[in-house]
């Protein structure tokens, strides 16, 4: 059994969907432990304990490699893992699974962060500043871009077969209108994105949790986000 300790946030559902991708349902291979990131779950000295940086997702394994319990944090991380485990969404060629890494480590450092960011200044910041707002939004922009433009020329971000790389990116893509984005200037991501959204794992994945997660209007979860609560030492 995998013990998925998760929020209904674009990392989160990275982890959701890919286990039911794999083949492992909910409830019966894995089960699922909602870290409320508002109420500040994130800091508990439990989970703490298997994400030092306070970040979900988070996942142990009670069988893991050597048959021994394993705990990870880090999305990324644990999708390599899990295409490790189940021999499943990386492909095995050198030349094929770095072609697919390369786009994950592009959602890792970039569509993460930046779109992120985009989310921060565009809807959350208590002051709007023009220039962050106009960096993010326009950063934002650039990358929806550069996805296009591959995706005029592979009919995947990996490749000619679904994988990771798609996984890890389509959940941070889902709220393009926080981010300033117009479909209708990026055809070619927009028939990929429709594609991804309609597979049956993928909508399973994204349900995780979904009911739970209410719009942040609340100023003490922002402030546990946000604030200084956020930068304590524990």
């Amino acid at each position: 059994m995998i013990d998925v300790y998760s929020w209904p946030t674009p990392n989160g559902h990275k982890v959701h969907i890919m286990l039911e991708e794999c083949g492992l349902k909910l409830g019966r291979d894995w089960r699922i432990h909602a870290v409320d990131i508002g109420a500040g779950d994130q800091f508990k000295p439990e989970f703490l304990d298997i994400s030092p940086n306070n970040k979900i997702p988070a996942i142990v394994d009670s069988n893991g490699p050597d048959g021994k319990p394993i705990s990870l944090f880090e999305s990324g991380a644990i999708l390599l893992y899990l295409a490790s485990k189940t021999g499943k969404l990386l492909p095995k060629s050198d030349r094929a699974k770095f072609e697919v890494l390369q786009w994950l480590m592009f959602q890792m450092g970039g569509v993460g962060p930046m779109l992120g960011q985009a989310h921060h200044f565009r809807i959350y910041a208590p002051e709007k500043i023009d220039y962050a707002i106009k960096r993010y939004t326009n950063e934002a922009k650039r990358l929806y871009g550069v996805m296009d433009k591959r995706l005029a020329s592979s009919p995947f971000l990996g490749g000619k077969q679904y994988s990771i790389a798609d996984i890890a990116v389509f959940p941070w893509l889902r709220s393009w209108q926080n981010q300033g984005i117009d479909w209708a200037d990026h055809p070619h991501l927009k028939q990929w994105f429709d594609r991804i959204a309609a597979r049956p794992a993928v909508q399973r994945g994204v349900a995780v949790l979904a009911d739970a997660r209410k719009p942040l209007q609340d100023d003490k979860a922002k402030e546990t986000l946000f604030g200084n609560t956020q930068y304590q030492k524990r």
